[in-house]
Parts: structure tokens; C-alpha cells; sequence
């Protein structure tokens, strides 16, 4: 690809629809919780003519923590929510009822009935239901306006199969973006990732032969993929979708690992370690520097190409271990025992992993988690073999962040690649991970780390 289409591809990257999206939910959250309490309130104002009656704002402070816990199951707050009123409504109205007959439950259960007026309270939630359906509808005719109604970013990729055209979405060809499912090649992997990033869909319409090489693409960038297609026992479809006014069908060969909600807390508990560690260790940091420094005068940090979620190439940070001279860009050659292009500093900041903690940086930038599959270097081998040439799975450990530590760490499975078992235990550890994910099990990894700090195969 010339630099003219690499520009383009640039500029085909989606935005960010998903941070709007929270942005949204968080403000629907604000706004159901201040019309609760507007309900209410007008409801005490009505009957008692107190507009801040402490019987009445009791049952609408009770009420919140129940209503917000049902809006977010019953997806009062989801992308339906966003762009079909209708549906927006009967999801909220629905978390209403269900709020106010629990919280009457509790109320006869710990005998506080006698605390609420049963008018002002049935006023106020009268009230604050209408206020609701109000602003839902006020809502997607804002989201109609400013949005042009989109709430999802959606792409379609043209690769010689059947016609294919979804009204008001972006189709791309394949050949043009010499995008080869085929192909094994970092770099067209990278560029597909950027292609896709951002991307709440992706449909590929291909021939036959080519439908298991894109069904496994769209399953390592980690995004929710369907294939025009109908051999859905060779591609392993988890579902099924039918386009009516097209008669096509396509098969859903990838999900994305991780919901919204799980991003979401993943994301929150990356940024609160990473920020915390960053904050105490700035002592150690500057120390590492300054040793560094003082051994060689070369450079302080060692940055190095890796590839991180949906294939994507970043700028990975380490503290520099290696001598100025002997550096492996690509890591091609894998560190030895007794490795002459290690420094003395180095030798030290490997063997106890201090050398990775400048990868807190990248954690708080969100190009890496605390937690998730390691990242290699692009030149990384194991019995002179690249790792992708060894299993077909190995980018499928692509479709969530790299992580600062992980499973296979835990595990013990670390240090240099030397034979193919060296690869494939780290394979399997990864791809569990991904498909066991919880935030528990991303605490328990972190706690175990610590006591894998130093290792035999550290050099």
C-alpha cells in the first residue's frame, strides 16, 4: 500500500461512537435520577403541598439504588434505548414498576410503611413515569439531530462475494486496502485493525474459499463480525442474521470478548493500578533512570514496536537493559544467558522485571491493561519459526489489550521462546484468559505476580 492510500486509511478510521455512547448513558443515568426526584417532589408539592416532604423524598432516595440496578439489566441503557424511543419507554417504565413493587416489598417486610404517604408516593411516581417517557423521546430526537441517528459504527467489507448494502453504512473494498485474508503478514493485519477500529459491526461479503480465513480475521480483531455466507459448521457461526429487504443471510462468526460493561470496569481498574503504581514507584523510577543514565549515557527507555488489540501496532516502553549498540528492534534474536548486549543495570532491572514497568505508560495511554496476553516483538521466534507460522490461533490473543502481566506469566511460561511448546503454552494460557475474563481473575493474576517477579529463565 502507497503512502497516499495509507493516508486514506487514516482517515477511514471510525470515531469513536462508543465513548459517545457511555457519554450518553451516563447522562440518561443523571437525567432518570434528577426526574425521580422532580417526580416526587411535584408529587409531595401536589398532596401535602411541601415540594420537599422527608416522607415522600425517602421513598424516591429508596427507589433510586433499586431502579438503577434494574435500568442497567433490563438494558434501559443500551443502543435500542438510544435510537427507538418505543423501546426506550417500555424499558424504562418496566425498571419503574419493578423498582417502586420492591421497594414496597421492603417496606412491608421491615414495617416502614407508616414512613411513606401512599399518595404522594403513588403522585410521584406517576409523575416521574410521564417525565421519563418525555425525555426518551426528547432524547432520540436529539440523538436523530445531532447524530443523524447513528449510534453504531458500522462497516461492510467488499472481497468478491455477493452484493451486499446496508442503507447509510460505510462499504470499503478489500482489494483496495490490500487487505489478504490469506496472508500472514503483520502489517496487512495492522492495517485491517485500523480499518476496524471503533467498529461496533463489520460485515464481509467474500467467496466460499475465503470465508474461514475472514471468519478467523474478524475473530482475532475482537470485534463482532458476520460473513454473507451459509456454512455455518466449518466457520463455527455463533449466530445467525437475516436481512429481510436484501434476502441474505449472514452467519456471526465473532463476538469481541469483552461486553461494554466489562470494557468499562477492565478499563476503570487499568487506569486506578496503573495510575496508583505510577504515583509510588516515581522514586524507584527515578533511580532505574539515573543508573541507567549514568552506566552508558544512552537512552533511558527502550521503545519498541509491538502488536496490541485487533492486530494493531503500538510503541511499547521498557526500561533500556541492552546496550545502546546492540539493539533488536524487531526481536529477532532472543535474549540468551549470559548475553553479551545486556548491561550491568540491565542485567538486574530483567531479572527482577523492573525493566517492564514503564509499560504503566502505556497501560494509562489504553494500549495496554494490567492484565491480558503479553505482547511480542514482531521478529519473535520459538524453534526458528515466527510464532503465527507455528498455530493459526496465535492472533486470536490479539482481540483484547496486551497486558503487563498475565496467565501465562503466573504460570510460570516466560523468558525466551527456545522450542515450539515454549509458544504454545503461552497460547493456550492466553486464549483461556480471554474466553475465562473477570475482573476477580484479573485481581487474582495481579496478586500472584508478585511472587513471579524474579524467575529462573529472567536473562
Amino acid at each position: 500500500m502507497d503512502a497516499v492510500e495509507q493516508d486514506r486509511l487514516e482517515r477511514k478510521v471510525a470515531p469513536s461512537l462508543e465513548r459517545r455512547r457511555v457519554r450518553a448513558y451516563a447522562a440518561l443515568m443523571v437525567l432518570d435520577g434528577l426526574l425521580i426526584h422532580a417526580g416526587f417532589s411535584l408529587g409531595g408539592l401536589a398532596y401535602d403541598g411541601d415540594w420537599w416532604d422527608a416522607r415522600t423524598m425517602l421513598a424516591a432516595q429508596t427507589l433510586l439504588p433499586l431502579y438503577f440496578t434494574i435500568a442497567l439489566y433490563n438494558r434501559t441503557y443500551g443502543v435500542p434505548a438510544l435510537r427507538d424511543w418505543h423501546f426506550a419507554w417500555r424499558r424504562t417504565l418496566t425498571a419503574l414498576a419493578l423498582s417502586a413493587a420492591l421497594l414496597s416489598f421492603v417496606a412491608f417486610y421491615t414495617r416502614s410503611n407508616a414512613e411513606f404517604s401512599r399518595i404522594s408516593v403513588t403522585l410521584g411516581l406517576v409523575l416521574t413515569g410521564l417525565m421519563l417517557v418525555a425525555s426518551r423521546r426528547l432524547v432520540t430526537l436529539a440523538i436523530g439531530h445531532f447524530w443523524q441517528g447513528r449510534v453504531r459504527n458500522e462497516l461492510v467489507i467488499e472481497d468478491g462475494g455477493p452484493g451486499f448494502v446496508l442503507p447509510g453504512v460505510t462499504a470499503v473494498s478489500a482489494a483496495r486496502y490490500d487487505l489478504d485474508p490469506e496472508s500472514q503478514d503483520p502489517y496487512m493485519r495492522d492495517r485491517l485493525g485500523k480499518l476496524l477500529r471503533n467498529r461496533d459491526k463489520v460485515v464481509v461479503s467474500c467467496p466460499y474459499e475465503a470465508r474461514e480465513r475472514w471468519a478467523v480475521l474478524l475473530k482475532s480483531a475482537g470485534v463482532y463480525g458476520e460473513i454473507v455466507s451459509e456454512p455455518a459448521h466449518r466457520l463455527g457461526a455463533v449466530g445467525v442474521h437475516r436481512y429481510e429487504d436484501q434476502d441474505r443471510t449472514t452467519l456471526v462468526v465473532s463476538h469481541g470478548p469483552l461486553s461494554l460493561r466489562s470494557r468499562m470496569l477492565k478499563r476503570a481498574f487499568d487506569s486506578a493500578v496503573a495510575l496508583a503504581a505510577l504515583i509510588v514507584l516515581s522514586p524507584l523510577f527515578l533511580v532505574i533512570a539515573l543508573m541507567i543514565k549514568l552506566e552508558d549515557r544512552g537512552p533511558v527507555l527502550f521503545v519498541q514496536r509491538r502488536m496490541g488489540r485487533g492486530n494493531q501496532f503500538f510503541e511499547m516502553y521498557k526500561f533500556r537493559s541492552m546496550r545502546e549498540e546492540g539493539r533488536d528492534t524487531d526481536g529477532v534474536r532472543s535474549t540468551a544467558r549470559d548475553d553479551e548486549r545486556i548491561t550491568r543495570i540491565g542485567a538486574l532491572i530483567r531479572r527482577t522485571s523492573i525493566d517492564e514497568l514503564p509499560q504503566l505508560v502505556n497501560v494509562l495511554k489504553g494500549e495496554m491493561s494490567i492484565v491480558g496476553p503479553r505482547p511480542h516483538a514482531l521478529g519473535s521466534r520459538a524453534n526458528n519459526k515466527l510464532f503465527w507460522d507455528i498455530d493459526a490461533n496465535y492472533w486470536q490473543r490479539h482481540s483484547l489489550k496486551p497486558g503487563l502481566t498475565g496467565l501465562a506469566q503466573v504460570r510460570g511460561y516466560r523468558g525466551a521462546t527456545e522450542q515450539e511448546k515454549d509458544l504454545t503454552d503461552r497460547l493456550q494460557a492466553d486464549l483461556e484468559y480471554i474466553t475465562g475474563w473477570s475482573l476477580m481473575r484479573d485481581i487474582a493474576i495481579l496478586l500472584k505476580t508478585v511472587f513471579v517477579l524474579r524467575h529462573a529463565r529472567a536473562y
